[in-house]
């Protein structure tokens, strides 16, 4: 039997990354392989879903690693002193320069990130890329052998019940009028939260005083999140932007049920899961096109050469003041998420691991 085992830094409960690898084992099992997941932290529930990685002891037949790559890990080098021929799954690692002023710590992993990755294409046989985007950048190294499969995304997590009480207070304050922004992610300075901000600020200023701002995401960098408050503060708006951390499922979902706009700023997205989620919620999507957001979003949102906040606050404005573009934009969400499908993604990754599973090499 082929094996083909999975490693990675850590798996984690509502991790974009962490949820792929539990879809891509599921599939690899379905394909017939042998398939573990091995890696440094486990989180409390994920126990059992996983084995800690330095107790691998090779496998029977022929044995492939898969490497979930996205951040620098003490894992890569252990990964490269394995005899076990290794597939390499890039979901894209943040430039350094995003971290470097903020959070010194963060920059030295992903520093180390990256230089792993260079280091890993001589030793790698195959490269699979969650978008176009991040192929280049693993071709660009010298990677010879690619392919590109999205992440594998599952829209049946949000099949859960909202949190009613959340979306009520949410609807109470939109029933005092007023516009509700959305953006999911991490708090970080590649994420431009801050950017999002000064949107709002001129969105209010122009076309509608009471729109709200909701930041939803825990925190990559303290300094960062500690700035973006007094930011908030500087500019009196305490009481229309509100900095939700990281949330539960239920209120995950209600604040998407809530939502008018998804807006983005973000400078660097490798793919970017949550305009699927967007799509998914039908709530429409207006972002800055850069890095993977226009290849992952294509025609189902409105797409920025700029983040000038005026412009921002413009797109904002033609889309949650016409409701014939916001169903057309919901409309279109809901076709693009199909290229996503979950058994159209499989069928995607299955291509690109079918010769190993077959038992070739490069």
């Amino acid at each position: 039997m082929t094996a083909v085992h999975q490693f990675l830094p850590t798996l984690a409960r509502r991790d974009a990354v962490g949820g792929h690898a539990l879809r891509v084992q599921e599939l690899l099992r379905d394909l017939g392989a042998e398939s573990e997941i091995y890696a440094i932290d486990v989180g409390p529930e994920m126990r059992g879903r996983a084995h800690p990685y330095d107790r691998f002891r090779g496998g029977r037949g022929t044995t492939w690693l898969l490497y979930q790559a996205s951040t620098g890990s003490r894992l890569a080098d252990w990964l490269m002193e394995r005899p076990e021929p290794l597939v390499v799954n890039y979901h894209n690692i943040t430039p350094v320069e995003f971290f470097a002023g903020w959070e010194p710590a963060v920059a030295a992993e992903l520093r180390l990130g990256r230089r792993q990755l260079a280091q890993l294409a001589g030793r790698t046989e195959l490269v699979i890329a969650d978008s176009a985007y991040n192929e280049a950048e693993v071709v660009a190294l010298g990677y010879r052998r690619t392919a590109v499969a999205p992440i594998l995304f599952d829209p049946a997590v949000f099949e859960h019940e909202v949190d009613e009480e959340l979306l009520g207070r949410l609807r109470e304050a939109k029933a005092a009028g007023g516009a509700d922004l959305l953006f999911v992610g991490r708090l970080a300075p590649n994420k431009a939260q801050h950017d999002l901000v000064k949107a709002l600020a001129a969105y209010r200023r122009a076309y509608d005083p009471r729109a709200r701002l909701h930041l939803v995401g825990a925190a990559s960098s303290h300094a960062y999140l500690e700035t973006l408050r007094a930011y908030v503060h500087a500019l009196g708006l305490d009481d229309a932007v509100n900095l939700a951390g990281s949330v539960p499922d239920a209120e995950l979902a209600a604040y998407y049920e809530a939502a008018d706009v998804f807006v983005s700023a973000s400078e660097h997205e490798g793919f970017c899961v949550p305009l699927l989620e967007a799509m998914h919620h039908r709530v429409p999507v207006v972002a800055f096109s850069e890095a993977a957001v226009p290849e992952t979003l294509g025609p189902a949102g409105v797409l920025l050469g700029s983040k000038e906040p005026t412009r921002m606050a413009a797109a904002v404005a033609r889309v949650s003041g016409d409701p014939a573009l916001r169903e057309a934009l919901a409309d279109a969400g809901t076709v693009r998420l199909a290229d996503f499908d979950l058994t159209r993604a499989r069928s995607r990754f299955a291509v690109a691991v079918r010769e190993l599973l077959d038992g070739a090499t490069a």
